[in-house]
C-alpha cells in the first residue's frame, strides 16, 4: 500500500488521508474536534501516528504541518466587518443559486436564464458563460476540493458536466424525466448525484458520463440531497416526509428515516457522519443517529416551517432556518437551545457557519443578509443593498468572503 498524499479537506475538525492500495483511491478521515490553539501538537501527531498505520515516520512532519496551520486559523480572533466590495448584475433573469470554489477565488451563479456564469472574485469578471440547457438552470456545484469541474442541474431534466479552465461540456447526463433540483460531487469526484422532481436520484460516472445506479423508493420529489465525508453514503431528502441513506457502491438503501409530518426541506450529515439533521415543513428539526437510522431528538419551537439546517464543521452545534422570521442554534449532542437569532422581517430560507465556527450567517425575504453570534444570538451586522430576497448565502473557505444572491437579478461579494 502506498500513501499518495494528504488532502485537508475540512477545517477544523480533521484531515483526510488519499492512499493507493490495488490501484485504486481510496479515503480516510481522522478527527480533530478537540484541536484547540493550546494543544500539544507534538502528542496528537504521536497519537495519530499510534493508531493509524498509514501514518508513517517519514509522513509525521507533513501531519505536524497541517496541524499547525490549522492551530494558527482557529488561533485568530474573529471581528471581522464585512463591507460591499463589488455588485454583479449576473443574468437578465433572476438567479436560482450561488455557488463558491473552495478557495473562494471564483463562483459559479445559476438562472432563469438557462446558464450558468463563472466568476472571478476578486475582480468581479465574468470568466465564461456555460451555455447549452433549454430550461433554468436550478442546481450547481463545484467538485471541491479540486475545483476544476462543474457541474448544472435543470429543469430540462439533464446534468451537464463542465471544465472551468475552459468551459466546455464534458457530459450531458440524460436520464431523469422531470426537473433536476439538487445535485452533488462525491468527495474523491469520480461521480455526480442528482435529485429530480421524478422521485429518484441518480448516479453518475465522470470519466464516462454513464448512469451507475438509479436510486428508487420515494413516493414524491426529491429535493435535498448530500454525501457522507468519505462518499461511501448519500442521503436524499423528499416531499414524501422522508429522508433516505443509500449505500452508494451498491445503490442500495440502507435506512429510511421516518418520523416527519411533512416535507422535508433540508438533510445534512455531520462531519463525522455519526448523526444526520434535517429539517422539515412540519416546523421541526430531527437529528437521527446513522448507523441505526433512529430518530434521537426532535428540535421543537420554531412556529413555521424550518426550511434550512446546517451543523458547524465540528458537528457540535446544529443550525436551523424558519418560515418565521427566525434561526436557531442548539447543541447538536445535548439538543439544547444555545441561542436565537431574532430581528429578520421575513423568512429565513439559507442559514450557514463560517468555517471557523464562529459566525452564523442568514438570507432573507426581508432583502438582508446577517451576521451573528452563535453563542449570545447577538446581530454582529446587517449586510443590506439588495432590492428583493436574498436565496443564497456562502462562505469562502478562510471565512473572509461572503457572497449573496437576490432575485434582484444580482449578486453581491463582501469582504
Amino acid at each position: 500500500m502506498k500513501l499518495k498524499r494528504f488532502l485537508l479537506r475540512y477545517y477544523p475538525p480533521g484531515i483526510i488521508l488519499e492512499y493507493e492500495q490495488g490501484g485504486n483511491l481510496k479515503t480516510k478521515s481522522i478527527d480533530l474536534l478537540d484541536l484547540k490553539p493550546e494543544t500539544d501538537i507534538d502528542a496528537v501527531v504521536d497519537e495519530i501516528a499510534r493508531k493509524e498505520p498509514l501514518i508513517t515516520a517519514s509522513k509525521t512532519d507533513q501531519v505536524r504541518k497541517l496541524l499547525g496551520r490549522l492551530q494558527e486559523k482557529l488561533a485568530i480572533k474573529d471581528d471581522h466587518h464585512f463591507y460591499l466590495f463589488k455588485v454583479l448584475r449576473a443574468h437578465i433573469l433572476p438567479l436560482t443559486n450561488v455557488a463558491f470554489n473552495k478557495s473562494g477565488s471564483s463562483f459559479i451563479t445559476g438562472s432563469y436564464d438557462r446558464t450558468c456564469k463563472v466568476w472571478d472574485t476578486a475582480s468581479g469578471e465574468e470568466l465564461h458563460t456555460l451555455e447549452g440547457h433549454r430550461n433554468v438552470v436550478y442546481a450547481i456545484a463545484y467538485n471541491n476540493p479540486y475545483g476544476d469541474k462543474i457541474a448544472t442541474g435543470s429543469f430540462d431534466k439533464t446534468c451537464k458536466l463542465w471544465s472551468f479552465e475552459s468551459g466546455k461540456c464534458y457530459h450531458t447526463f440524460r436520464g431523469h424525466t422531470a426537473e433536476i433540483v439538487c445535485l452533488s460531487f462525491n468527495p474523491p469526484s469520480t461521480m455526480i448525484a442528482t435529485g429530480s422532481m421524478d422521485t429518484t436520484a441518480k448516479l453518475w460516472d465522470i470519466q464516462t458520463g454513464q448512469e451507475v445506479a438509479s436510486l428508487n423508493g420515494h413516493s414524491a420529489e426529491i429535493i435535498s440531497l448530500s454525501f457522507n465525508s468519505t462518499g461511501s453514503q448519500l442521503i436524499t431528502g423528499s416531499f414524501d416526509h422522508t429522508v433516505m441513506v443509500w449505500d452508494v457502491s451498491s445503490g442500495k438503501r440502507i435506512h429510511t428515516l421516518i418520523g416527519h409530518k411533512a416535507e422535508i426541506s433540508s438533510a445534512q450529515f455531520n462531519y463525522d457522519c455519526s448523526l444526520i439533521a434535517t429539517g422539515s415543513m412540519d416546523k421541526t428539526c430531527k437529528i437521527w443517529e446513522t448507523n441505526h437510522g433512529t430518530c434521537i431528538g426532535t428540535l421543537r419551537g420554531h412556529e413555521d416551517e424550518v426550511l434550512d439546517v446546517s451543523f458547524d464543521m465540528t458537528g457540535q452545534y446544529l443550525l436551523t432556518a424558519s418560515a418565521d422570521g427566525t434561526a436557531r442554534c442548539y447543541n447538536a449532542n445535548t439538543h439544547t437551545l444555545v441561542s436565537k437569532f431574532e430581528g429578520h422581517e421575513g423568512e429565513i430560507s439559507k442559514i450557514t457557519f463560517n468555517p471557523q465556527g464562529t459566525t452564523v450567517l442568514t438570507a432573507s425575504s426581508d432583502k438582508t443578509a446577517r451576521l451573528w453570534d452563535p453563542e449570545s444570538g447577538e446581530c454582529k451586522q446587517i449586510l443590506e443593498g439588495h432590492t428583493d430576497e436574498i436565496f443564497s448565502c456562502a462562505f469562502n473557505y478562510e471565512g473572509n468572503t461572503i457572497i449573496t444572491g437576490s432575485k434582484d437579478n444580482t449578486c453581491r461579494i463582501w469582504r
